[in-house]
């Protein structure tokens, strides 16, 4: 059996264009707050001891996209498929187009050099494949993205950009 869809007018058909070129991630989560990339395979062979380890070469950098609106991270909780979770306890806040790295193992947060330590030296995100999740403080969804290392990760390099 074939199926036919007409668009019945040039109203319809111009809309049904303009909800085709917006991309899923955008449609779904109305956030200025978005996943811009992860190194999610640290360089060099996987040491989670916090005085010499490598914990803190994997790391999310999480951008703030809004034009004008400032984001205090504050309350925001990042999740991977597993449950293993951080919740930014702090006020950092993000200016428009500024980020800010999560960096696994221990080291001093600092707005001035866009960084946030998880203060846990075991690595979060798996070097196989996983799944991303930033949610606000209200608890609704600000992002999620999945990885694979052969899918996602073409030039094997551990690092992936998502947002640009």
């Amino acid at each position: 059996m074939r199926i036919r869809l007409v668009a019945t007018t040039a109203a319809a058909a111009g809309a049904l264009a303009a909800l085709t070129a917006v991309p899923a991630h955008a449609a779904e989560y109305n956030s200025a707050l978005k996943i811009r990339g992860i190194q999610y395979d640290a360089p060099g062979s996987d040491s989670n001891r916090c005085s010499t380890g490598n914990t803190d070469e994997e790391y999310l950098t999480i951008k703030n996209y809004s034009r004008s609106t400032t984001v205090n991270l504050k309350g925001y909780v990042v999740k991977d498929a597993a449950g293993n979770k951080f919740t930014f306890t702090a006020s950092h806040t993000l200016q428009p187009g500024d980020y800010v790295k999560l960096r696994g193992g221990n080291g001093t947060d600092s707005d001035a050099k866009n960084v946030v330590y998880r203060d846990n030296c075991n690595f979060m995100w798996n070097n196989d494949k996983d799944t991303i999740y930033v949610y606000k403080p209200s608890g609704s969804r600000a992002d999620v993205h999945s990885y694979t290392k052969s899918g996602s990760d073409k030039d094997g390099n551990g690092y992936i950009t998502y947002h640009g």
